[in-house]
């Protein structure tokens, strides 16, 4: 890195500023390749990662702000601090007692009056709304049990319906919609399901499947705007057929 620094043009214009938006590319890379479970890309996209770290740690050096030295020892620390229970005299039971010691340390720690400012707001929605949840339930502010969380989501689906049905303005349609989907994270997140990874491969299946309509209206000569629906759901079900019997 720092021969790069020293001789490419490219790299030695670059700041923490301008390396952001690619460092936020390259995470979602390492998400697809996640999700795809695609071991050797995980590695090259962790690799992609490392480079970035590698890359703010030189900035931060040349700066006289910090170095790896200095990024390693911080997060070590950070580690330590919030796992009393291994590196300490507290005991714990479960996962979630660990994790509502690490909110309580990290609240003390940071100086926050709520637990809910160490979400960034940047976050995508969905993303936000599931931490949010995670993040309130470390401090005790949770549903008991999953079926108390699925009667929430009937009932925000039925206060949608009836704003829907009796005409109501977009404000509050949207409103009722918003309080469904945060219902249905939070069930999500009760029955171990990461919402935002469940979508993320509903989309990918959508894909295929689309794709492979598109693929055999060419192939007979066809167009999909001169197909109506039912035309088009032939090939639709044979790519779910299809997509089936390959898993």
């Amino acid at each position: 890195m720092s021969k790069l620094r020293e001789g490419c043009p490219w790299d030695k214009a670059q700041t923490l500023e301008s390396l952001r938006y690619l460092t936020i590319e390259e995470t979602y890379e390492l998400s697809d390749a996640i999700l795809n479970n695609n071991l050797d890309e995980i590695k090259k996209e962790l690799g992609d990662l490392l480079l970035h770290i590698v890359f703010y740690a030189k900035i931060g050096e040349e700066q006289n702000a910090f170095t790896m030295d200095d990024i390693i020892d911080s997060i070590s620390q950070k580690l330590i601090s919030r796992h009393p229970h291994i590196f300490s005299d507290v005991k714990v039971e479960n996962a979630d007692q660990a994790q509502a010691n690490w909110e309580a340390i990290k609240l003390k720690e940071k100086g926050r009056k709520s637990v809910l400012e160490g979400v960034p707001k940047s976050l995508p929605a969905m993303v936000k709304a599931y931490r949010i949840q995670e993040k309130a339930r470390g401090v005790g502010f949770d549903w008991d049990n999953a079926t108390q969380v699925l009667e929430k989501v009937f009932e925000e689906y039925r206060e949608l319906h009836k704003e829907i049905k009796k005409g109501g303005s977009h404000e509050r349609i949207e409103s009722e919609f918003g309080d469904l989907l945060f219902a249905l994270i939070n069930y999500a997140r009760f029955i171990d399901v990461n919402p935002d990874d469940a979508l993320e491969r509903t989309n990918q299946r959508f894909i295929k499947r689309f794709n492979y309509l598109e693929e055999q209206t060419i192939q007979k000569g066809k167009s999909l705007h001169d197909m109506n629906l039912d035309e088009m759901n032939v090939y639709w079900n044979e790519a779910k057929l299809k997509m089936k019997n390959e898993k």
